[in-house]
């Protein structure tokens, strides 16, 4: 196919979403290393958010918004082994990070932040980056996998995977957390989630979830969860809220349980009680994304358990405005999606 001289892309002028550009750039060709990807989906998250405001860590000045793409590989460096005309993708979060542990230098491959970002028509990436999207997974569904679902990937099958038989505790109902339950639940384990929404907690009931826990009804949420697991506590926490939830994590775990740092969204000013961590031998790991290696391991489950990604709303492209405003409203179960083609 031929390729357009120009695409569109959207670019961050660092105060909020709602300054969002649209604008007209030149598409290069791909160096010998790299691919031409013309995306087809880009999912959104939290952190989409702060880059859209200047408040993300290290991130490139007006920078394209957004990590999470899918689609289509129209065009091929000539360097490039293994890969093909038509292929479909993602490119990972990291683009260096291939497997192992993260570093500094890897941290800056990020999309969306560190450098240029998916939320355009199309893009160049270097080959290493790229992972084979399952094949029964629409764009809009594979589009939410390089950030959310890995992330909660990273968590429950890293360092201590968790097993069969666990007890594994999601708090919220965003994209990571609808994730971490769905990959818990295709693992084998039981799964308590909490939420301040009945509805938002019908939603996860019918992904199979058994626990469910309105935190607003039941704010010692900590105590059902001991009451749920006869005491013992649960092994894995997928932990979002912060440190405003951490004491009430804290509690809810095992001894030597596994509470796996991810977000903050519910804020907070002290830091993580010591001592008591100590006295419980709680691990902490604060989880940065994932590796391609992980990614490819993430996808042979999602294919054996024909797990399907919780998309709530699909925006089309010229609304990611929109649809970034509808994020930030906190409505959504799971990932909030722009869809670049119309085809």
């Amino acid at each position: 196919m031929a390729l357009p001289a120009t695409i569109r892309e959207y670019r961050s002028q660092g105060v909020s979403h709602h300054d969002f550009i649209i604008q007209n750039v030149t598409l290069s060709k791909p160096r010998t290393n790299e691919v031409t990807i013309k995306i087809h989906a880009v999912s959104l998250q939290y952190r989409d958010l702060a880059v859209s405001k200047a408040r993300y860590p290290g991130q490139k000045e007006k920078p394209v918004p957004c990590s999470d793409g899918a689609g289509e590989i129209v065009a091929v460096g000539k360097d490039v082994k293994g890969w093909k005309i038509g292929d479909r993708v993602s490119p990972n979060f990291a683009l260096d990070h291939i497997h192992g542990d993260v570093t500094e230098a890897i941290k800056n491959t990020g999309l969306g932040g560190q450098i240029d970002g998916v939320l355009r028509e199309y893009i160049n990436v270097p080959a290493h980056s790229l992972v084979r999207i399952p094949d029964y997974l629409t764009y809009e569904e594979a589009s939410t996998l390089p950030c959310a679902a890995l992330t909660a990937y990273n968590a429950l099958h890293g360092p201590v995977p968790l097993k069969g038989g666990d007890y594994v505790l999601v708090l919220g109902t965003g994209g990571v957390s609808i994730f971490g339950a769905q990959i818990a639940l295709a693992s084998g384990a039981t799964v308590i989630i909490t939420s301040s929404s009945d509805a938002k907690l019908e939603v996860a009931k019918k992904l199979g979830v058994q626990h469910l826990i309105n935190y607003n009804t039941n704010p010692n949420w900590e105590d059902e969860v001991l009451k749920i697991t006869q005491g013992r506590g649960v092994d894995h926490i997928i932990e979002v809220g912060g440190i405003d939830t951490i004491q009430k994590s804290m509690k809810a775990v095992r001894y030597a349980g596994q509470v796996h740092i991810i977000g903050y969204v519910s804020g907070g000013d002290s830091g993580i009680p010591i001592r008591p961590a100590i006295h419980k031998a709680i691990t902490f790991r604060a989880i940065l994304i994932g590796s391609v290696t992980q990614f490819e391991d993430m996808n042979r489950l999602f294919i054996t358990r024909q797990v399907h990604p919780v998309v709530d709303k699909v925006f089309p492209f010229e609304e990611a405005i929109e649809g970034y405003s509808y994020l930030e409203s906190q409505k959504h179960v799971g990932k909030v999606v722009i869809k670049v083609t119309k085809n």
